[in-house]
């Protein structure tokens, strides 16, 4: 699989709850760890096994050398993981709530100096993979040409609309095989609620109807619903302990992404995707709390066999 997509670096803050605009909040703990939508997604996959191929641009910065090696060491192919002077790589300052829930500030650094060019060149590495990943983290110029390299070479499209804006380009909905969007992004898209299953599954069509082929809407807790021409199927998530939510959507995508790459139907590839980010979300961090495969429960991990209770 190939992901198209921003690598930051994650900057942590553990607080007792969000800082009120002028406060100064004592937090209880820090940490770094690599971070951007895209690169968790092509981590998570790669940690299950995937061949993963990520094309990205970093900063010449010692955050660039280090998101760099990291991708070396997890796996990742960085044959189209180029390098910037121009900007600074991307870093995401985090803060996480004792009850698990984040708040997220990206500075999207050399991420927005990706080119369509850049993409072009891993054509022929995208024309040999089974699933295309893309999201909103790069400019949204590179980020249709990647879906649309996809779709011309026959690839499996997944676009994860993240992070959430109010409006698309008519053109990305209709590239996108699987839309994969997540509660508050859904709401943003469409101007409507997603509390019910009822508004959830309405909400869903209406993605539809602008052009996405199918559409998995991540519930949080609750799982996940898989809405395309079949109907409408919802797929619960396992009842864990939250310590932190940070990247779960990621291993979400990653891991459907991953699915999908080894042969699983969609249904199948979101049930197990929703189990596989419900185990992220008892560790801190974001792919420092991503399993690897030998981690993952084996039943978990063969698509077509009953996922576990």
């Amino acid at each position: 699989m190939v992901v198209v997509g921003a690598s930051m670096l994650d900057l942590i803050s553990y607080v007792p709850r969000f800082p009120q605009p002028g406060e100064t909040l004592h937090g209880s703990s820090f940490q770094m760890g690599y971070g951007g939508k895209g690169a968790n997604q092509a981590v998570m996959a790669a940690k299950l096994g995937s061949s993963v191929a990520m094309v990205a641009k970093l900063g010449t910065d010692v955050f660039g050398d280090d998101t760099y090696d990291n991708f070396v060491a997890q796996g990742v192919d960085t044959a189209h993981v180029h390098r910037t002077d121009a900007a600074s790589s991307g870093v995401a300052p985090i803060a996480v709530q004792p009850d698990g829930a984040n708040a997220i500030i990206i500075v999207a650094g050399a991420n927005d100096h990706l080119t369509v060019d850049e993409v072009e060149q891993a054509r022929a590495t995208i024309a040999a993979a089974e699933v295309v990943v893309c999201q909103l983290e790069i400019p949204l110029a590179v980020t249709e040409a990647a879906l649309r390299i996809a779709r011309d070479e026959g690839v499996t499209t997944v676009l994860n609309p993240a992070p959430a804006r109010e409006e698309l380009p008519g053109d990305l909905y209709h590239l996108a095989d699987i839309l994969c969007p997540n509660e508050p992004e859904t709401e943003l898209l469409t101007g409507a609620p997603v509390a019910t299953t009822d508004q959830a599954v309405a909400q869903a069509q209406a993605l539809r109807h602008r052009g996405a082929g199918a559409v998995v809407l991540t519930l949080g807790e609750r799982g996940c619903l898989v809405v395309d021409d079949h109907g409408a199927t919802e797929l619960p998530s396992d009842d864990v302990e939250v310590v932190d939510t940070t990247g779960a959507g990621d291993a979400f995508v990653g891991g459907l992404a991953h699915f999908l790459a080894g042969g699983a139907d969609l249904r199948d590839a979101a049930g197990r995707a929703s189990r596989l980010a419900a185990i992220t979300v008892t560790a801190r961090g974001t792919q420092t709390s991503f399993p690897d495969a030998a981690e993952v429960p084996a039943e978990l991990l063969t698509p077509g066999s009953p996922p576990p209770s």
